[in-house]
């Protein structure tokens, strides 16, 4: 009899655990489901590409339960609104590059990508693990977002134009589409610069609304079809040298994420940053290849230009941090960082990419 009443009790006793277990393990692992809004046209698949494969990793690694669903730009806002939609809870989460928001404020652009700035592995060794992600997201709580990054192109091509520059008169009056920061440089030289979206670049220098543009590098500006409306291809792209594309979540929606869905979402963005310029090295040298094939020219920046770019770029430096002490901080940060970088590049990468090139097998 004992033992029968035991038995029953113990049931009770699961059936009890069981029914208030349930409920917290459906709270721990909610269904949640976000709309993220990129800059991107679907076209260019790899930087539009970033944000399917974030969301693709979150998904896996919450076994489908956090779903971030992906909107091309133009789909629900224009894609230099995504901020704006993220901000206002228009959208929870945004694929975008943060120096398209140099209107906001200019230290938007640092966290991406500035002149004479950081190339790719300096930028990630910097935000990842000298700081600059906490930097940038303590500045980003002015605007109601979190930033992740998530992508990097590597340095990027110079630009589009329908003629030579040989000199830094060349430079004076082009009407060129360059984002950010970058085009206040271009202004000091005598260049009217232009921020237009990704996708409307092709008709501006079709009809002669731009003499020259700027975008990515060569597997996207193939896409993009530059090559049959402007005939030199310059580089380096000095403005971008490793630009970090970010995903912007709203600050209060990300602040309600469970835990481990914070971290499955700062994990998913981490891969799509690794990813993405994987995916640009092994695009850009047979793309490269194509363009040239098809009659592109390709052009190195004259060292006059260059010189009176850096120049140009110091004095606008200057300006900014004697108005803004965001930009001034962000900016003395970087480039401390960038001059230690410097001294070991110098002394292994710099050499040994040298020597590569100087040794490579011709023909």
């Amino acid at each position: 009899m004992k033992r029968r009443q035991f038995l029953a009790a113990a049931g009770s006793g699961v059936a009890a655990t069981a029914a208030l277990a349930a409920p917290a393990i459906a709270q721990s692992a909610p269904e949640i489901k976000w709309r993220l809004a990129s800059s991107f046209p679907k076209s260019l698949d790899t930087i539009y590409g970033g944000a399917e494969v974030m969301s693709k990793m979150v998904s896996e690694l919450t076994d489908g339960k956090f779903q971030i669903q992906v909107f091309a730009a133009g789909e629900i806002v224009p894609g230099l609104q995504v901020l704006d939609a993220v901000q206002n809870n228009t959208v929870e989460m945004c694929h975008t590059v943060s120096y398209y928001f140099v209107g906001k404020d200019p230290t938007f652009a640092i966290a991406a990508s500035v002149p004479f700035g950081l190339n790719a592995r300096q930028q990630n060794a910097w935000l990842f693990q000298n700081g600059g992600n906490e930097l940038f997201n303590e500045f980003y709580k002015k605007y109601n977002v979190y930033g992740l990054p998530c992508g990097n192109t590597g340095t990027q091509m110079g630009g589009w134009f329908s003629k030579e520059i040989k000199t830094v008169a060349d430079m004076n009056g082009l009407k060129m589409r360059i984002g950010g920061i970058a085009g206040q440089v271009m202004a000091k030289l005598g260049v009217v610069p232009q921020q237009i979206a990704g996708g409307d670049i092709y008709p501006a220098l079709e009809k002669g609304t731009i003499d020259g543009a700027e975008w990515v590098g060569p597997y996207d500006d193939e896409k993009l079809g530059f090559y049959k409306v402007a005939k030199y291809y310059y580089y380096p792209g000095w403005w971008e040298g490793g630009p970090t594309i970010h995903a912007f979540a709203n600050l209060a929606k990300f602040n309600e994420l469970p835990k481990n869905y914070q971290a499955a979402l700062i994990a998913g963005a981490t891969y799509a940053n690794t990813i993405m310029q994987a995916r640009y090295d092994v695009q850009n040298p047979p793309a490269i290849k194509r363009l040239v094939a098809n009659g592109t020219q390709l052009r190195p920046y004259p060292m006059e230009v260059m010189e009176a770019c850096l120049k140009a770029t110091n004095q606008l430096w200057g300006e900014i941090s004697a108005k803004n002490a965001d930009f001034k901080k962000a900016i003395d940060t970087m480039q401390a960082f960038r001059n230690e970088e410097n001294l070991w590049w110098q002394v292994a990468e710099y050499t040994f990419d040298s020597f590569q090139i100087r040794t490579r097998p011709r023909g």
